[in-house]
């Protein structure tokens, strides 16, 4: 084989191997819609430093749905949920101000005249006053996430924002992890569902 038909099978084998890889993956994906999900791969999320803490809690909750396989080697997913996440504090400061003020006087007057008829007279007041002001600091967490399904040809599939400022039972972050379990598994339900009406009865 000379030098030069060497170059051209060293270079063109890489570019054909990649070209069947794609034509592989194109032919086996046909993942078209949420029900054709099997295998799920969590991306990194991004936003601040709470972000990774959220996709470790959104992993957790997908898995508890028993709906896919949750892996974490991308090549072996057949969708991919990727989009951004935080959970930061801060502080909620309230403010109120009430005032009670009240007043009352009373009074009757003293007059003597060249007669001897004399009135008598009393005079006399009652003022209230009350200031009472409330400043208050709350430190509190807020956590969002906005995630999107992806097959691999990049079509969304299902997305979902959710946020919290925490529940009665768990924090904000395990809060939105667990909402959006509920509301993939709730797509799911209903994608389920249209799919069995859609189905041509016996």
């Amino acid at each position: 084989m000379s030098l030069r038909s060497w170059f051209i099978a060293a270079f063109m084998a890489p570019l054909a191997a990649a070209a069947l890889q794609a034509q592989r993956t194109g032919a086996d994906s046909g993942v078209d819609s949420l029900l054709d999900v099997k295998r799920v791969y969590v991306a990194e999320l991004t936003g601040g430093a709470g972000a990774e803490a959220l996709r470790e809690l959104i992993i957790a909750g997908l898995d508890s749905t028993k709906l896919f396989i949750l892996t974490d080697k991308i090549e072996r997913a057949d969708a991919v949920l990727k989009g951004a996440a935080d959970d930061h504090s801060f502080t909620d400061t309230f403010d109120s101000d009430e005032s009670l003020n009240s007043r009352q006087n009373e009074g009757k007057s003293v007059s003597s005249g060249a007669s001897t008829t004399r009135t008598g007279g009393l005079y006399g007041g009652v003022s209230i006053g009350e200031n009472e002001s409330h400043h208050v600091k709350e430190r509190k967490h807020e956590a969002y996430a906005a995630v999107r399904l992806c097959n691999k040809d990049g079509d969304v599939l299902w997305s979902t924002t959710q946020e919290s400022l925490g529940a009665k039972f768990h924090g904000a972050s395990a809060d939105v992890a667990a909402k959006v379990a509920r509301q993939i598994s709730a797509d799911y339900d209903r994608a389920r569902r249209a799919n069995e009406r859609s189905l041509p009865t016996k």
